[in-house]
């Protein structure tokens, strides 16, 4: 799979340009030690029930990291507090090298290059899914401004590639609200790459998948890490095993138990409150 490019390159002597440089350049070049998000200590009550209790986590720059857990371990909070949905009661989440996500608002965290993609896809359904790509590549979604929009050969390439990229070509045409659940999820994600995040939050993207369309998921995030960074919170354990590299596993609020499948799996704990129920 091929994906997307930037529209020009980076260099150094253009720092004092960084606002116009696509998020995942600028913050891989701020990024010290890999790693690119930091949470640290966050707690979240909510009428006296811990969502977070004192989570500490530390994703790294281009890994694909699948995070598991039982129902109410925390894992919807943890990612509300990453993208502003949900304030902590205590406790810091830092982007790159020193980007506060903490005070910063939702639509300025996915700025700074934090895309989330919800279980439930949010496409345009009555827009073809190239019109879909086009909305989500210009930001200015004032009238005047949609109406004299008009796209420029690099923006056209980009849309081109995260149409291959998502495994839409044939379906640049077809209204979003034709094609099937599977097609719908990876339209959200190439609409999301529009935006060049460099670190991706995936929450259960194969619910209600057949398996040829989980196989095709697989290959998709497979390939997205290492551009940037990948989370995956899902339950379906087959598919964390098909594409799992690191597993973090939450419960009542906190890391549980971490390492690749294969460790986790042979965790006692983890077995007990998680894999063996």
């Amino acid at each position: 799979m091929k994906l997307p490019t930037p529209l020009r390159p980076f260099t150094e002597r253009d720092r004092v340009f960084d606002a116009l440089v696509p998020p995942a350049q600028r913050v891989r070049r701020q990024t010290r030690h890999g790693t690119i998000l930091h949470v640290e200590d966050v707690t979240v009550s909510f009428d006296g029930f811990k969502a977070l209790d004192a989570l500490t986590l530390y994703i790294y720059e281009g890994e694909l990291r699948c995070i598991i857990g039982p129902n109410g371990a925390g894992k919807t909070t943890m990612m509300d507090v990453i993208t502003a949905k949900t304030r902590p009661d205590a406790g810091q989440v830092f982007f790159g090298d020193g980007i506060d996500l903490l005070r910063l608002s939702e639509p300025e965290v996915a700025q700074v290059g934090v895309g989330r993609k919800f279980q439930k896809p949010t496409v345009f359904e009555q827009q073809s899914v190239w019109d879909n790509l086009v909305l989500a590549l210009h930001s200015d979604k004032r009238v005047w401004a949609s109406v004299w929009f008009r796209l420029a050969p690099a923006q056209r390439e980009q849309i081109e590639q995260v149409l291959e990229t998502i495994g839409l070509v044939a379906e640049r045409s077809r209204l979003a609200g034709e094609l099937s659940h599977g097609q719908k999820q990876w339209l959200e994600i190439g609409m999301l790459l529009l935006q060049q995040p460099a670190l991706l939050l995936v929450d259960e993207p194969v619910a209600g998948m057949s398996g040829h369309e989980m196989e095709q998921t697989a290959e998709l995030l497979t390939a997205l890490a290492g551009e940037r960074s990948v989370v995956v919170v899902e339950h379906d354990m087959e598919f964390v095993r098909s594409i799992a590299r690191r597993v973090t596993v939450l419960h009542q609020g906190a890391v549980l138990a971490e390492g690749s499948m294969a460790e986790v799996q042979q965790d006692p704990r983890v077995i007990e409150v998680y894999l063996g129920a």
